[in-house]
């Protein structure tokens, strides 16, 4: 049959069917439907067979390749509105279609012609039923649904509500069974995501640590002293712990953390460097109670240390370079030491001291005296 039998026209969609097949699935299935009503089709097993061949197929479908015409036909197929009896287009280059109704030889043209996407929104097709209240679905169904892998018992929990729902709206369809397909296909798809969600995330764990990829980040590629993030774990983990939330990206967390602190701690120190004994009047700079709020640690209990970290160093007399970067080394060992739930020893106040063993405090890099652990001895 000449390809010039089927004319060309506007392609007309019904909305309702494309949100239950998918606009792929309704296109073609309006333009088989269209095609059906000037080709003459074949009587058999209580079904109209209609044969198009690859010129047909291409005029009719001029914008799909054949990949997509063999997909789209087989997601018909798969939803229980089409049956193929040809190999897949872009194989057998045919289409042997018929819709999934059984009809009379007689009543083909009329029923076609009244297909869901040529008759008005508001006019049921012939042939279309409403929703019985005994409704189940079919052996096919439960057949297709588990090609998906969802399990029969899923899908029989969704009966009463697609049953329910269906019945309040009062419409007629030709195929309960697609309709039903769709809706479990789509809760299924929403319970595997929930589920997966829920699988990946995990509240914080006590003994928590960062993995080895996220310290090599921190260590080699953002070059923050080992030391330093060592540091920071624990006031991480109780942090998190005290919030109570669950999170599948823990250690992205911690580098941001570990991050954002170590730029508050470096330039406090390239900002506080020349060596001199700690004045009378000495408060720490706002940067410190930044970084330490960075490190959730409490700022009360910070200032609670001022007063003993002051004495101490003034009757001492030394001379530092930074009594910034030292009144904040000795807040974060303080409230280590809380957190770990060990008694605070005598002569903990002086974290960082002149150890012999190291050489002076104030003639030591950064990195030395953050690996310095001396002090907590």
């Amino acid at each position: 049959m000449n390809s010039s039998l089927i004319p060309e026209r506007a392609i007309s969609v019904s909305p309702s069917l494309a949100a239950t097949l998918g606009l792929e699935e309704a296109v073609m299935l309006s333009l088989l439907t269209e095609a059906m009503s000037y080709l003459a089709p074949v009587h058999s097993n209580g079904f109209q067979w209609c044969h198009l061949k690859d010129d047909q197929v291409q005029r009719l479908m001029p914008f799909w390749s054949d990949h997509d015409i063999a997909r789209i036909a087989k997601s018909l197929r798969d939803k229980g509105v089409l049956l193929i009896s040809s190999a897949p287009y872009f194989e057998s280059h045919e289409l042997r279609v018929a819709l999934n109704e059984r009809k009379g030889p007689a009543s083909f043209s009329a029923q076609v012609s009244q297909s869901p996407l040529n008759r008005p929104h508001n006019q049921v097709s012939p042939g279309a039923s409403p929703m019985a209240p005994n409704w189940q679905p079919t052996e096919d169904v439960y057949t297709q649904l588990a090609q998906h892998n969802v399990p029969r018992a899923f899908a029989r929990e969704q009966i009463p509500e697609f049953v329910t729902y269906w019945r309040e709206q009062g419409q007629s369809a030709h195929s309960w069974g697609a309709k039903f397909i769709q809706q479990v296909l789509r809760k299924w798809r929403e319970q595997e995501t929930e589920f997966g969600r829920r699988e990946q995330e995990a509240p914080m764990a006590s003994g928590w640590r960062p993995s080895p990829d996220a310290i090599d980040v921190l260590v080699r590629h953002a070059g923050i002293n080992q030391c330093f993030v060592e540091d920071a774990i624990a006031e991480f983990v109780l942090y998190w712990r005290e919030r109570g939330e669950a999170s599948r990206t823990w250690n992205s967390k911690f580098i941001q953390h570990v991050r954002r602190q170590w730029a508050r701690y470096t330039a406090t120190l390239q900002h506080d460097t020349e060596p001199r004994p700690l004045a009378e009047d000495w408060t720490p700079s706002e940067d410190v109670f930044e970084v330490l709020a960075l490190a959730n640690i409490d700022l009360r209990f910070a200032r609670e240390q001022l007063k003993e970290f002051c004495i101490y160093w003034r009757d001492t007399g030394q001379l530092h370079g930074s009594w910034n970067t030292k009144f904040l080394q000795h807040v974060k060992y303080q409230w280590a030491k809380r957190l770990n739930g060990a008694p605070l020893q005598q002569g903990n106040v002086n974290a960082g001291q002149t150890n012999p063993a190291n050489g002076r405090t104030r003639d030591r890099s950064v990195s030395d005296q953050l690996a310095d652990r001396s002090w907590a001895l």
